[in-house]
């Protein structure tokens, strides 16, 4: 037996493992500053991580911000047509970036399901769709031009609702806000709610007919509601009860690396996520690093976000778990998006 055994073994095809590929909700990557995007090829920094399916968001209200106190501030507001420009005009610094790194970008399902199988894909994405105040056709032009998802408020006023970090001025939603919500339902953009108010938060999820997500940012799990009068990253945590509305509606909250708020290693990050999908459940929590965008961060590159992976794999958590927080619950609610427009 042990002389026929062994060619039939040899040549038995190896059954390797499927490697837990990497989702990042929410990445940056500028065309100013410090470290440029010329400074920074990104699919260098995504292979290695193995990085298949990265949020690029363009930061949709760029000219009118000013730093302050370790966040931004509003220092003017855009004139009719001025936030359109600024969003076409980075847009096609993204998109040139991303032919010259031979990077794929998300427009279908299909798209999705090449990122899970392996390939590198780039989900272009805005903060802040100060564009949109110019009307909701300019939706249609940001589809066009590829995006796939939208976060509805930043740093500045916009028709769209209230964001976190100055006193509310429309109660949550505006009804123009309530219609870009219906609109990106219909053209399959998933909606990203973070910097949006608790109220603005509760609104939208009674007008989307899709699960939608919170970025970036971390909950606080032990009830604190965040305020605009708290510091800095403090007003920009989720409430506990938000968390679990999105959740309750099939959406996911994404993690950043933030190191006031995390920490500043992939551990205390592995840490972090581990205690909130505990909490708020292992479908609805993900990678949502801010990279590019943060003091003294847990993750700065996406190897990093591979030593979380590692991390977690040698702690026994269960694959299927891992999996989930590193990719597919990402891949999942874009999968939904795309879906609603299709029927």
């Amino acid at each position: 037996m042990t002389a026929l055994a062994s060619p039939l073994l040899a040549s038995a095809p190896a059954r390797a493992r499927t490697p837990i590929y990497i989702g990042d909700m929410h990445f940056h990557l500028f065309f100013f500053g410090r470290n440029p995007a010329s400074s920074q090829p990104l699919a260098r920094n995504m292979a290695d991580g193995q990085a298949t399916l990265v949020s690029w968001s363009l930061v949709g209200d760029v000219p009118w911000l000013r730093p302050s106190g370790g966040g931004f501030k509003q220092k003017g507001a855009p004139k009719s047509g001025e936030a359109v420009k600024w969003f076409s005009d980075e847009m096609a610094r993204v998109q040139a970036h991303l032919a010259d790194q031979k990077l794929n970008v998300v427009r279908t399902a299909e798209d999705l399901d090449r990122a899970l199988a392996g390939e590198p894909h780039v989900v272009l994405s805005v903060e802040g769709a100060t564009f949109a105040d110019d009307g909701l056709e300019q939706l249609q032009m940001a589809y066009d031009q590829g995006v796939r998802h939208l976060q509805l408020v930043h740093f500045i006023g916009n028709r769209i609702g209230d964001f976190q970090t100055e006193r509310p001025a429309h109660s949550g939603l505006t009804e123009f806000g309530r219609k870009v919500v219906r609109e990106c339902n219909r053209l399959g953009i998933l909606i990203d709610l973070a910097h949006c108010t608790d109220a603005a938060v509760r609104q939208a999820l009674e007008v989307s007919t899709v699960p939608m997500v919170w970025s970036h940012s971390s909950v606080n799990i032990a009830g604190r509601r965040p305020h605009w009068l708290m510091p800095g990253w403090q007003a920009r945590q989720l409430g506990a009860d938000e968390a679990k509305a999105i959740a309750a509606r099939g959406g996911v909250v994404g993690l950043w690396a933030l190191g006031a708020d995390v920490g500043t290693s992939p551990d205390a990050y592995a840490d972090r996520i581990g205690r909130i999908a505990d909490w708020l459940g292992e479908d609805h929590v993900g990678f949502g690093t801010d990279m590019n965008a943060l003091a003294a961060p847990a993750i700065r590159k996406f190897a990093d976000l591979r030593r979380v992976v590692t991390i977690l794999e040698r702690q026994n958590v269960p694959e299927g778990r891992i999996r989930k927080l590193a990719i597919e619950n990402y891949a999942r609610v874009l999968r939904l998006a795309f879906q609603a427009k299709a029927a």
